[in-house]
């Protein structure tokens, strides 16, 4: 790596030569403006306003701007002269907590390599001490004509410096937060939490730029001639939530799904639904085969009734019988009343019949001794 800057730390009455080294990359693509007409490019030429003739790098200085337009010229031997113990020196201050560094003030991140063989032992005792330390080092250096605030911390086995701001250049949030009283519910924060959990970690290696990437296959199809396939549009993000636990659940969701877990979840779901189902279905025949058990005895008690109760009334018919045909002898050896009689058996008989089939076999009996019993006083008169 090439070092942008050469110094020392300075750790006490310890100086540590180092070399200064960016720790960051730019890889975004840089565009050029050309002439649509014709293609060229279109460059910027530094021309002065007074004679509009175009000047060299080596004809240009340094000035400021009064508030009234006045032009004030500064040179380097200017700047030069001024008191400023850090033009060569990272000077640290202090060592403190790394929360106590607002990450707001992060600015640019660097590497600090030891310069030479005898700078090797400081350094590795400064990088020893901070991770012991489990603290930052604030320090102070002079980068591209001003001086800047830096913190010092351990990254693998090699000192990090990052460029802070000052806390005066830290804008007050002013009017930035929602207006008004805002209440939320613990529900929507569970939700919240649940989504957090469900997202879970990631390994910060595996993200890339997937803009960067589609520029550059755009890139390549048109230097090479292949026609350039529109891509999928996708509905913008934003707009109003209309509810906003609705919206946490289709998240937790769409999260689960990304991950593989709402597959999982679907087939557990599915086979406690069948759990569930299948043995309401089964006790619900066993009741069924119960009710049918138990209405069993009731219909074979009725028909055992319906039994009993024809076969009385045929015994019954049959005594009435025999009750009257020893009647009818008693009678015989009289002319009228022997007709008589027989009439008034035959009326019996087929009255006590009628009646035991009316009644279902229960009462005849006593009805046709009754009925049979009459016979007898007429015949005896």
């Amino acid at each position: 790596m090439r070092s942008i800057w050469n110094g020392a730390i300075s750790f006490g009455l310890v100086s540590i030569p180092i070399k200064l080294v960016n720790a960051t990359e730019n890889h975004s693509i840089h565009f050029r403006q050309i002439h649509l007409a014709d293609g060229g490019r279109i460059r910027y030429r530094k021309v002065c306003e007074l004679d509009e003739e175009e000047v060299s790098g080596g004809e240009i200085g340094k000035a400021y701007e009064d508030a009234d337009g006045t032009m004030i010229p500064i040179t380097d031997e200017d700047l030069a002269q001024l008191p400023l113990p850090t033009a060569k020196t990272i000077e640290i201050v202090a060592f403190v907590p790394a929360d106590e560094i607002d990450p707001l003030q992060m600015d640019t991140a660097y590497y600090l390599s030891a310069n030479g063989v005898p700078a090797a032992k400081p350094y590795t005792l400064l990088r020893e001490a901070l991770k012991r330390s489990n603290k930052v080092a604030v320090a102070k250096f002079a980068l591209r004509g001003r001086e800047r605030l830096g913190m010092l911390r351990v990254v693998d086995d090699v000192i990090a410096m990052h460029g802070l701001l000052w806390p005066d250049e830290i804008r007050a949030p002013e009017g930035v937060a929602p207006e008004g009283d805002v209440t939320v519910r613990d529900a929507e924060l569970d939700l919240a939490d649940a989504l957090m959990d469900t997202l879970g970690e990631v390994d910060m290696d595996s993200l890339h730029d997937d803009y960067r990437e589609a520029v550059e296959e755009l890139i390549a199809a048109k230097a090479s001639g292949e026609a350039v396939a529109p891509s999928e549009s996708q509905e913008p993000g934003g707009g109003k939530v209309i509810d906003l636990i609705a919206a946490l659940e289709s998240s937790v969701r769409a999260a689960k799904k990304t991950r593989g877990e709402g597959q999982e979840d679907e087939e557990a779901g599915a086979e406690g639904d069948m759990a569930k189902v299948h043995p309401i279905r089964k006790r619900a025949a066993k009741k069924s085969t119960a009710a049918r058990t138990k209405s069993t005895p009731k219909e074979t008690g009725s028909k055992k009734s319906t039994a009993s109760g024809s076969s009385t009334a045929g015994r019954a018919t049959q005594k009435q019988r025999k009750t009257t045909s020893s009647s009818a002898k008693r009678t015989s050896g009289r002319g009228a009343t022997k007709s008589t009689a027989g009439t008034a058996a035959k009326r019996t008989a087929k009255s006590a019949t009628k009646s035991t089939a009316k009644s279902g076999g229960k009462t005849p009996a006593k009805g046709t001794k009754k009925t049979a019993s009459a016979p007898r006083k007429r015949a005896s008169a």
